[in-house]
């Protein structure tokens, strides 16, 4: 345990909270792991987990030989603790302390507003990574300036300042001609908007944090980066990641090795536990003015939330094609009402999720793997029993429910491509595409490769960085073969911008 503290950073207070965790509680847990007690046990006894009155026993990993409440009685007098907590976890909430108050209210906003913690100018651009900064919308040049931001048509051709933040300023000496005039003018140049949930995110829990045997001072480098992220990572995400150390790109570095005008200019406005129906309480964080800046292309890919919640019954939550006709068109004026002219919205439809639980379930969980005692088929259990599951609809053994989420999530897809087919909007032509993930197993399994490697392990729901890309990669094709207006041309000035800018700035 101590040596797991001193994997930790010290960001956050993450190394100091641990230490103080050990201490607090080490030589209990100790004493406990040490006359074979589980996990489980463990969590009751020490009253991290408790069992409401009425409620079933949620348990992750197998029950003990013995009676349960024999065991938890029998754990109990070993680290001599009553049967009922000595104290109230209201008061253990951290922003209860009075100079974290103000703070915590602050972080609380911007993640409830998708809007930069760090914003001097608030043009909802940031110079900082998290917190909704540049990791989720292209970086500010001038966070002092609000008239300087990514996605903006230049000022007066950018002769004397980077009024759009993609690198590209100051004037030829050769010609006296502004290069952004030269380069860019009738290029085309557009941003790239995503209004998704947490697939969009990216959303990844590491398994080196939770396998005793892969942790290592690396293996805990970023967690406060996710943790500012929400433990999501846009910067690697299909649509806006910039950072991706793969082969395939984002649709955002395709869009920008299309026409290096482009750079910076992508938002990824997902939030975990989005759907059509709350969507527009962070809509409103959407950076762009219709008079001042680049048309953008907008993909609306609410693939999960519709029909995934963690109810013990998920299929009375579950939006009906009724309210997502209702609330899709909502989203789609408010669109029309802040892009630009020439604009793109493309519809995203859902997957069917059925192949989660079938190349899955008979799996070993990372948490489960060392004693193979674990599979996902338990672990989606013990998420639905605690009523925690992202998406029980899917993540269950019982298969008519699972066939019930994917008729949902197939009726909703057909929701979508009536509305994009069906009406028309001023500012904006309107799409829609399939979500193919079907497809993109197929592919992957020519490769040689397993279905199970395209879903993040830890969640085993998610898609994961490859399979994001791979996404990324088919939408991509499919629009530049049958819509590529949607893309813009190709500006052929591309090699003598980054001959004469180098990577324009970075990200």
């Amino acid at each position: 345990m101590e040596r797991l503290c001193s994997y930790l950073p010290e960001k956050l207070f993450l190394k100091s909270t641990c230490y103080l965790v050990v201490h607090t509680f080490g030589p209990d847990i100790i004493k406990l792991l040490s006359v074979d007690m589980n996990a489980d046990v463990v969590c009751h006894t020490l009253e991290f987990c408790r069992q409401d009155a009425g409620q079933p026993l949620c348990h992750l990993y197998p029950l003990p030989k013995e009676p349960w409440e024999f065991t938890l009685e029998k754990a109990r007098r070993i680290v001599k603790r009553p049967p009922t907590p000595k104290y109230s976890r209201s008061d253990s909430d951290i922003c209860s302390l009075p100079f974290l108050a103000k703070i915590c209210q602050k972080i609380k906003l911007t993640i409830e507003n998708s809007v930069p913690f760090k914003d001097v100018d608030s043009d909802k651009h940031s110079i900082f990574p998290t917190l909704r900064g540049y990791h989720w919308r292209g970086r500010d040049c001038n966070d002092s300036d609000e008239t300087v931001y990514p996605g903006r048509r230049p000022d007066t051709w950018d002769a004397h300042r980077d009024s759009n933040c993609n690198g590209i300023w100051g004037v030829d000496p050769k010609d006296g001609i502004p290069y952004e005039k030269k380069f860019c003018e009738g290029s085309q140049p557009r941003g790239i908007i995503l209004l998704g949930d947490s697939a969009g995110a990216h959303f990844r829990i590491s398994p080196e944090w939770i396998t005793a045997s892969q942790m290592a001072l690396k293996s805990f480098f970023d967690l406060p980066t996710a943790l500012t992220n929400e433990l999501n990572w846009p910067q690697l995400s299909g649509a806006t990641g910039f950072l991706n150390g793969i082969k395939e790109n984002s649709l955002y570095l395709r869009l920008r090795e299309r026409n290096r005008c482009n750079h910076r200019d992508y938002q990824n406005l997902s939030k975990n536990g989005a759907s059509s129906q709350n969507l527009e309480k962070f809509i409103e964080s959407l950076s762009r003015n219709q008079l001042l800046d680049h048309p953008a292309i907008v993909i609306y890919a609410m693939i999960g939330n519709d029909v995934c919640n963690g109810r013990i019954d998920p299929v009375p939550e579950m939006t009906t094609p009724e309210q997502l006709y209702s609330k899709a068109t909502e989203t789609l004026k408010f669109l029309n009402s802040h892009l630009p002219n020439g604009s793109h919205v493309v519809l995203s439809g859902l997957p069917d999720g059925t192949f989660l639980w079938d190349n899955l379930h008979d799996r070993y969980h990372p948490l489960g793997q060392l004693n193979e005692d674990v599979t996902y088929d338990q672990f989606y259990t013990f998420l639905s029993c605690l009523q925690v599951s992202p998406c029980h609809g899917w993540m269950s053994s019982n298969k008519t429910l699972r066939t019930l989420t994917s008729q949902r999530a197939e009726q909703l897809s057909e929701t979508l491509k009536k509305i994009a087919t069906s009406q028309k909007f001023t500012n904006f032509d309107l799409f829609y595409v399939d979500f193919d993930f079907q497809e993109i197993l197929k592919e992957w399994q020519r490769r040689g490769r397993q279905p199970w490697q395209l879903v993040e392990p830890v969640d085993g729901f998610h898609p994961n960085e490859v399979a994001s890309l791979l996404l990324a990669e088919r939408f991509w094709n499919k629009v530049q073969s049958q819509w590529p207006e949607v893309l813009g041309k190709e500006n052929p000035f591309n090699a003598q911008i980054e001959q004469v800018f180098g990577d324009q700035g970075g990200h």
